[in-house]
């Protein structure tokens, strides 16, 4: 009898679906959102719940067993770090599953779950611009060439039609070697 045995089996094995949904908790911390089916949403959802109550406890031995569902260094850091204190006032319910509609192919139920708060993804600065030197002296001694400032190399033209040396390198090339030897045109 299954007494006490909570959740969707999947399809799978224990060890194969306790892979999938740690990779796909570990997807969701990083990217904040994923697409999936709905049984396998519903399932990573509240592991992804139990993530998030682990980073908001905030010990050595909850980063622990973050660790061992997450298999990643990074990850875990992020969901301390980033991720966890955003939910500090929300008792519950860090992630939202949002029907797709079927998939088009075998139409299985499409779901999006993603984290009910984002974390804002810093954008990098643009550069500042640089101001220009002065000009030196002129008894102050040249100053070496930067690979910036060398010419440029002359390009090659353009390839067009493979020759009969290029016949094997390009798709066309073979194509045309399988049909000669099929006695084609």
């Amino acid at each position: 009898m299954r007494h006490a045995k909570r959740g969707p089996k999947l399809g799978r094995t224990s060890s194969h679906r306790e892979a999938m949904l740690g990779a796909m908790v570990s997807s969701l911390i990083r990217y904040q959102r994923i697409r999936t089916t709905a049984a396998k949403a519903s399932a990573a959802g509240r592991l992804a719940d139990r993530m998030i109550t682990l980073g908001k406890e905030g010990s050595l031995a909850a980063r622990r067993h973050a660790f061992a569902i997450l298999k990643d260094r990074s990850l875990v850091k992020m969901l301390f770090n980033e991720v966890a204190p955003l939910y500090k006032d929300r008792k519950g319910g860090y992630t939202r599953i949002l029907d797709l509609g079927g998939r088009r192919g075998d139409g299985a139920p499409v779901a999006l779950l993603e984290l009910v708060e984002k974390r804002m993804v810093a954008l990098p600065k643009p550069p500042k611009p640089k101001k220009e030197k002065k000009e030196e002296s002129p008894k102050a001694a040249p100053k070496a060439e930067t690979p910036a400032e060398k010419p440029a190399k002359p390009k090659a033209p353009p390839h067009t039609k493979p020759g009969p040396k290029d016949q094997g390198k390009s798709f066309l090339g073979k194509l045309r070697t399988i049909f000669r030897r099929r006695g084609g045109t």
